[in-house]
């Protein structure tokens, strides 16, 4: 069972003028996939508190942040999270950029990604709730053998029509 944190990075949310709606909308997904929401939590666009923040819900597999990603000077959550990543995953980028150009020619736009630290999987999404699930659901197909590996189980397995 793959345990799952949320974290919806938004001042405007956190100062309580506009509804939070891509947080719900991945909880949603999540449930769908079968997998446990941990834990949820809702921080402005900071550096340091975003990267505090993730860093306390490391001991979930997965940890799916939306918002902050684009190019507005508030957009901070990827030098946030690179300030405490130990590695990139930069494959979930280009295809959920890719499967967001389906839909919006602004998807190049996105600065969302992944990393790791430690054994937790770490996914910056958008922060529009259509653009975060459809970011996920652009890798989370690879998220299970991903959290497979981070935990040291790195037998090689066919999946997908590949190997790890």
């Amino acid at each position: 069972m793959i345990k799952v944190a949320i974290v919806t990075v938004s001042d405007s949310t956190v100062a309580g003028t506009r509804e939070d709606l891509s947080g719900p909308a991945l909880e949603q997904r999540v449930a769908e996939l079968g997998w446990t929401l941990k834990q949820r939590a809702l921080v402005p666009d900071d550096r340091t508190l975003i990267a505090k923040t993730i860093v306390n819900l490391c001991d979930c597999d997965v940890i799916l942040t939306t918002g902050g990603t684009g190019l507005g000077p508030r957009d901070v959550t990827p030098e946030a999270v690179k300030l405490i990543a130990e590695r990139e995953v930069p494959g979930f980028g280009e295809m959920m950029r890719t499967e967001g150009l389906k839909s919006t020619i602004f998807a190049p736009l996105s600065r969302g990604g992944a990393v790791t630290r430690a054994s937790t999987l770490i996914v910056m999404l958008p922060g529009s709730p259509r653009g975060a699930v459809d970011s996920l659901n652009a890798i989370c197909s690879l998220i299970p053998h991903a959290v497979e590996l981070l935990q040291g189980r790195t037998e090689h397995k066919e999946k997908l029509g590949g190997s790890s």
